[in-house]
């Protein structure tokens, strides 16, 4: 059976036991080309998150349990090295709320970030969002729901009754004093909330998603979250419509070889070219909280899901130097920031860059393991004011060891550069700031 058959008839299957035999009836509008392109962008996203609900909670039914990461493992894609994790999935319905505890935690970045089933970043708790109360009680709640909460408890509305919960903080000066607070934030519910199981999904893999069995339970996979941004509800149809195709089995031919050349093609770029790229650098304009741009946000969570918005911090990459070569670790390169525009000035808290390979995206081994230089490494100015920070395999010419100014890349493989600015200042975060650009010296 080739591959088109075997998705239409394993959707086939899926929806007869889902929807039962098809009525006789008038047979449902023929969706065009790009209301299928446009159905398969949107519900991919909400789908994305489905499948990470099931692989983070697979047989463990963790709800509401907070768990403290490691401060910084080196072994994720995209790690930041200068935080600790903590997180949880948290549930809520009308009688219980889930209530998170912060220590007083001062002149350190921290951020509670709080993300729907959609990938949408509906909260961050912290002294800046929250100035009048920024540690203590804060209780996640269902909008709408009557709970009474323990006195001195900062209320927080949720729109749905699942949530993502990543707790971040700054490692610093002091990164024992860190682990010691990050170890000190409790989360737990007030009662026993009503967790309805995920809707069943076949779990994909990201070079191999789902064609038109993606809509296989459809109607469920739409009522279980809501979508915070208006005017979704025609694409909502869309996917609906899709659902409903099963009647005919040639429609359901076409809406698969639909998905196969153009919506998954077309979602691939989308990837591939997220944000604005100026000096070589590329960031996303549209992070964390997407509005009407579903694409990106479904290209947000295909290509690192659980992104927050600029305003907590504004991430820049690069794979290319300012020729639009692609960086590779044999060579040598700088990358100066002029006196006015030291990256610590660009930055509420702190600035880091990392290197990372170009496959797995995963930091570079190096002997002296050093993964990332920040603003807490003991890099030295130019004479003139300036900064220079150096990526080649070895010790570059003229800059002692001893010197931070220098971070090791890959001999003979290509790589990546991720720069952070943690609390950006607002030319950063309006995209009216973009670092400089790399400059090879051999």
């Amino acid at each position: 059976m080739t591959n088109l058959m075997h998705g239409v008839a394993f959707f086939l299957v899926a929806m007869t036991i889902v929807a039962g035999p098809a009525a006789h009836g008038a047979q449902p509008a023929r969706l065009s080309d790009k209301d299928i392109v446009d159905a398969y962008h949107y519900f991919l996203g909400r789908l994305l998150v489905l499948r990470q609900e099931h692989l983070d909670l697979q047989g463990t039914g963790r709800w509401n349990v907070v768990v403290h990461r490691e401060a910084g493992g080196v072994a994720w894609a995209h790690p930041s090295l200068d935080i600790t994790y903590s997180e949880a999935w948290i549930a809520v319905d009308k009688d219980s709320c889930t209530i998170v505890e912060l220590p007083v935690i001062r002149k350190r970045y921290y951020t509670v970030q709080v993300l729907n089933s959609w990938g949408e970043t509906v909260a961050n708790i912290n002294e800046r969002n929250f100035p009048q109360h920024p540690a203590g009680k804060f209780g996640l709640c269902l909008r709408g729901a009557e709970v009474r909460l323990p006195e001195g408890t900062l209320r927080v509305d949720l729109p749905g009754k699942k949530s993502r919960v990543l707790m971040r903080m700054e490692l610093g000066a002091d990164p024992a004093e860190a682990v010691k607070l990050q170890q000190q934030i409790k989360l737990y519910p007030t009662g026993k909330p009503n967790v309805e199981p995920a809707v069943e999904i076949q779990i994909f893999e990201n070079d191999q998603l789902p064609r038109i069995e993606a809509f296989n339970r459809a109607d469920a996979i739409l009522a279980s979250e809501p979508d915070i941004n208006p005017g979704m509800e025609p694409l909502r149809a869309k996917a609906r419509a899709i659902a409903k195709a099963a009647r005919d089995v040639e429609e359901l031919k076409r809406i698969d070889e639909v998905i196969v050349k153009q919506a998954i093609p077309r979602l691939q770029q989308a990837v591939a070219r997220l944000g604005t790229t100026n000096n070589g650098w590329s960031r996303l304009a549209t992070i964390g909280n997407y509005g009407p741009d579903y694409l990106t946000r479904t290209a947000v969570n295909l290509a690192g899901i659980w992104a927050n918005n600029n305003r907590e911090v504004t991430y820049f990459n690069s794979h290319v130097d300012s020729k639009g070569e692609r960086l590779n670790g044999s060579n040598v390169y700088t990358l100066t920031f002029p006196k006015a525009q030291r990256p610590e000035s660009l930055a509420r808290y702190f600035w880091s860059v990392t290197a990372l390979d170009s496959v797995k995206f995963q930091v570079i081994e190096n002997p002296l393991k050093r993964y990332r230089l920040s603003s807490y490494s003991k890099v030295q100015p130019n004479k003139d004011g300036s900064l220079t920070i150096w990526f080649a395999d070895k010790q570059p010419e003229g800059v002692p060891q001893t010197n931070w100014n220098w971070l090791p890349t890959p001999a003979g493989q290509n790589y990546n550069l991720t720069f952070r600015f943690y609390g950006p200042g607002d030319r950063v975060v309006s995209g009216g700031y973009f670092p400089p650009p790399l400059i090879r010296k051999n």
